[in-house]
């Protein structure tokens, strides 16, 4: 599987790629790879809990979003690119 068939790879977001790759990819890799992305979550949550975080985890993301944009979508870019790293190279 060869990501840089397509002319626009460079011109498209993180988001975009990890989208049309999970299209094309072996659907069990992909599955594998997002129970683990799912996996993280769960146990990121788990933590939140047990520390009583909730509420701090909430104003956190909101001002987070606004305050730091860029490192917010620099954040969530780099889970894409990694998941999508991730299943290109088991696809190989």
């Amino acid at each position: 599987m060869n990501i840089f068939d397509d002319d626009d790879f460079m011109n498209t977001t993180p988001q975009d790629n990890f989208m049309s790759i999970i299209k094309t990819a072996n659907q069990n890799i992909v599955s594998n790879e997002i129970e683990k992305v799912f996996a993280r979550l769960a146990l990121a949550e788990k933590l939140i809990e047990e520390n009583n975080l909730e509420e701090q985890y909430e104003r956190e993301l909101k001002s987070f979003e606004v305050a730091e944009p860029s490192e917010y979508r620099n954040r969530v870019d780099s889970l894409y690119i990694e998941t999508v790293g991730n299943i290109v190279t088991q696809c190989e």
